[in-house]
C-alpha cells in the first residue's frame, strides 16, 4: 500500500512537471510559429517606421536602460535592506511589520505602481513621461523580489561560517562582507534574474509613466516605449499577430541571454567559495 501510494505521488510529480514543460514549449513554439518569418538584421537594428517596414532598435535600447537603470537603484537598496533584516535589526514586531509590507508590495497589481508613479514621479517630481520615471516606478516594483530572496539566501549560510570568522577576530562587518554575502550570492543572484523577468514583463507601469515614443531616446528623461508596450500597441493598432510574435521572439533572447549571464556569474562565485 505503502509502495502503491509513492507511486502514486511520483507519478503526479512527473505529470505537473510534464504539463509545465508543454505549456512553456507550446507557448514559446507558437511565438517562434507566428513571429519567425519576420526576424531579419534590419528588423532588430532599424529605427521604427510607423509605415510598418521599420525596426524595434529603439525599443530595445529602451528596454534596456529600464533593466540597467531599475537594477542599479533596487539592487544596492534591496540587498542593504535585506542584511539589516536579517543580520542587524532585533527581531520583534517592527522587523514582523517590515517583512509583511514587503510581502504585501509583492502582491499589490503593476497598474497601482504605475498610477503612482505617475502621480509622484512624473507629475510631482516633473520628471515627465520618461525613461527614469518609468525606471523608478520599477524600482518600487522589484524591492520586495530582492530583498525576500536575500533574506532567504541569508538564512541559508550555516552558523559556523558566521562563528568560524568570528573566532579569528574578524568584526561583524568584515564577516558580512568576506564570508556571508559571498556565500549568499547565488541565491541573491537568482533574486536579480526574477527582477530582470519582472522588468522585462512589465508593461502597465511603463505605459503610464514611460510614455509611448517609438523613437530612440537621446537620455534617461525622454520619452520611450520597450518592446513590452511596442508589442501591446501595434497589437492593439493594427491587429498584426506575427509583429507582436515576432517582438516576442526578441524577448525571449534578450530574456535568455540576461539569464544564461547571470547563472554563469553565480556558477563562477560558487566556485570561487571553495
Amino acid at each position: 500500500m505503502r509502495r502503491l501510494k509513492d507511486n502514486i505521488m511520483l507519478g503526479l510529480l512527473w505529470l505537473g512537471a510534464f504539463l509545465t514543460v508543454a505549456v512553456l514549449v507550446t507557448i514559446v513554439g507558437y511565438i517562434f510559429y507566428k513571429g519567425f518569418r519576420l526576424i531579419s538584421f534590419e528588423f532588430i537594428f532599424n529605427e521604427y517606421s510607423a509605415a510598418g517596414d521599420g525596426g524595434i532598435w529603439p525599443m530595445i535600447i529602451t528596454t534596456l536602460y529600464t533593466i540597467l537603470i531599475s537594477l542599479l537603484i533596487a539592487t544596492p537598496i534591496g540587498i542593504l535592506a535585506a542584511v539589516y533584516l536579517q543580520e542587524y535589526a532585533k527581531q520583534g514586531r517592527l522587523v514582523r511589520i517590515i517583512r509583511f509590507a514587503t510581502e504585501s508590495l509583492t502582491g499589490i497589481p503593476s497598474i497601482i505602481y504605475g498610477l503612482f508613479g505617475a502621480v509622484f514621479f512624473v507629475a510631482t517630481l516633473k520628471f515627465g513621461m520618461s525613461i527614469i520615471a518609468a525606471s523608478l516606478t520599477l524600482t518600487i516594483i522589484i524591492l520586495p523580489v530582492i530583498i525576500r530572496t536575500t533574506e532567504e539566501s541569508l538564512k541559508t549560510v550555516p552558523l559556523s561560517y558566521r562563528e568560524g570568522s568570528l573566532a579569528l577576530g574578524t568584526t561583524k562587518l568584515q564577516t558580512l562582507y568576506k564570508v556571508i554575502l559571498p556565500s549568499a550570492m547565488p541565491g541573491i543572484l537568482s533574486g536579480i534574474i526574477l527582477s530582470m523577468g519582472r522588468i522585462i514583463g512589465e508593461s502597465a507601469a511603463i505605459f503610464l509613466t514611460a510614455g509611448t515614443v517609438a523613437a530612440m531616446p537621446d537620455s534617461i528623461f525622454s520619452s520611450a516605449r520597450t518592446l513590452t508596450v511596442h508589442s501591446y500597441l501595434v497589437t492593439q493598432e493594427s491587429g498584426d499577430i506575427e509583429l507582436a510574435a515576432a517582438i516576442g521572439i526578441v524577448l525571449i533572447v534578450i530574456i535568455l541571454v540576461l539569464n544564461l549571464s547571470a547563472t554563469f556569474i553565480s556558477k563562477k562565485l560558487n566556485k570561487a567559495d571553495y
